[in-house]
């Protein structure tokens, strides 16, 4: 069993990929038994070769849809705390330590990353993208009552026992809804 496993969902993210693994890599040297997986969700270029020579270990899901690959990776990796975190270098990866310490010492079983506080909703040019955040997150806290900054992040830790017992449905982007709302119904977010 892993102490601490990276995992990064990837889909043709050859530009970002080499960068967030050494970054990762520099945030967590003082974790030892880190260990960082990239799963490659058929991509068309050289997202797994790039990920490899970096030294993340590469895994492939076949089935196409973030869903997909996050119900092989939760499948397929022991650990005792999972750090997500997209390909794309959107996130502080600088954040891993203390999300990782969130786990461990609040006995958290999920941990939300934020990146609505800085300047994401002015760089994120995607039509509908940022009202549709501050809908679903406005409701869920209104009827969870729950204080989670940002629903759609990518960027989150897990305890062994949420990983364990989630039932991954979603097919694509939504998991991070779904994700939220299981935590949330069982009070273990943070």
């Amino acid at each position: 069993m892993d102490k601490l496993a990276v995992l990064i969902p990837a889909f043709n993210e050859s530009q970002t990929i080499k960068k967030v693994i050494r970054n990762v890599q520099s945030a967590t040297e003082k974790i030892d038994g880190t260990k960082i997986y990239v799963y490659d969700n058929n991509s068309s270029d050289d997202t797994a070769t790039i990920a490899k020579e970096a030294g993340a270990v590469v895994r492939h899901e076949y089935t196409q849809g973030k869903g997909a690959v996050i119900r092989r990776m939760f499948r397929e990796i022991d650990s005792r705390v999972y750090i997500m975190i997209d390909a794309d270098d959107t996130y502080p990866v600088e954040a891993i330590p203390e999300m990782y310490e969130r786990v461990i010492k609040h006995n958290a079983d999920m941990v939300v990353g934020d990146r609505l506080s800085s300047t994401y909703f002015e760089e994120n040019t995607r039509p509908f993208h940022n009202i549709g955040n501050t809908i679903v997150r406005g409701t869920i806290n209104l009827l969870f009552h729950t204080q989670i900054k940002d629903i759609l992040t990518g960027y989150r830790a897990f305890s062994y026992r949420f990983v364990k017992t989630f039932p991954v449905l979603s097919r694509g982007f939504e998991i991070e809804t779904e994700m939220s709302i299981h935590a949330t119904e069982k009070k273990d977010v943070c």
